[in-house]
């Protein structure tokens, strides 16, 4: 039976911290806020790597300021995911070095980057987490790949080379395209992952959409992960809002103890499981996370 752990995707969110309903009024300060969720939750998902790089000094913090046996999930930066990209989360030099014909969009993404600064990119996303890495608490770096990324040969190619980008790191990839779990296509994808060594990260979320994802339960790793998104049919695919919005939702007990069974089905099969909570609205992630760890102890 795998080790369980269950954190939350973000432990810096800004209705999390104004909610006053986690966080006791001593802890004011970043490091304090780590210190206290760490002293909480075994586990937790950096979300702000998917914005901008994250800085090598930073993981070296992080280090200092958690428990030895407490676990970052990444998530791997926006354009290594095939999201848009605003030229003004690149480093400063590296967006000076773009060619003229790439500066003036408002977006980009990482067929507009020349090859190697590209290559640069994956190296100081990768020299950033040596900290986490060297202290044996980086659990895996998670590529979440956007709705309009279809099961095209080119993009089946590029997840079997992350691995070349990324050597030493765990990599766990999050589909959000419904036509990767095509009746036809599924065994295929999961043996492209299992091939390669990847998590398949397994998810709830609002169903009945196009895009929707369905809540596949498979082991193809050595870890597994199950990520809650909510279920927000309204927000879902709503255009213009945010994260907080998006993902506002509080599971009730009966919609956690739907996965208890589940969960612990995927956790025989493999010998580490991330439960992760992104509903991340004032304190409902926290909540979910704390009622379902009592569920599956």
């Amino acid at each position: 039976m795998a080790d369980i752990l269950v954190g939350t995707c973000s432990w810096t969110d800004a209705t999390l911290i104004r909610s006053g309903r986690f966080y006791p009024a001593w802890a004011k300060s970043a490091e304090a806020r780590l210190q206290f969720y760490a002293s909480q939750f075994p586990l937790v998902e950096v979300d702000s790597s998917y914005y901008s790089l994250p800085a090598e000094a930073t993981s070296k913090l992080w280090v200092q300021r958690t428990p030895p046996k407490f676990v970052f999930d990444v998530k791997a930066f926006r354009l290594f995911t095939q999201h848009p990209t605003p030229p003004k989360a690149l480093p400063k030099d590296i967006q000076e070095a773009l060619p003229a014909q790439v500066k003036g969009k408002n977006n980009l993404y990482l067929r507009d980057i020349p090859l190697e600064l590209a290559r640069e990119l994956w190296r100081r996303f990768e020299q950033a987490l040596l900290p986490l890495e060297g202290a044996g608490r980086l659990g895996v770096v998670l590529f979440q790949f956007p709705p309009w990324f279809q099961p095209s040969w080119d993009n089946q190619q590029y997840i079997a080379r992350l691995k070349e980008f990324l050597p030493q790191y765990q990599i766990a990839v999050e589909f959000r395209a419904a036509s990767w779990f095509d009746e036809k296509r599924q065994e295929d994808v999961f043996s492209l992952l299992r091939d390669n060594n990847y998590p398949f990260v397994c998810v709830d979320e609002p169903q009945g959409f196009k895009s929707s994802v369905p809540p596949v339960i498979k082991a193809t790793s050595g870890i597994a992960l199950v990520r809650f998104h909510g279920r927000n049919r309204d927000m879902w695919e709503r255009k213009g809002i945010g994260p907080a919005e998006r993902f506002n939702y509080l599971y009730s007990e009966d919609e956690l103890r739907e996965w208890v069974p589940r969960i612990r089905e995927l956790a025989a099969q493999t010998q580490q499981l991330h439960v992760l909570f992104n509903n991340c609205h004032q304190d409902k992630a926290v909540v979910n996370g704390r009622q379902i760890r009592f569920m599956i102890d």
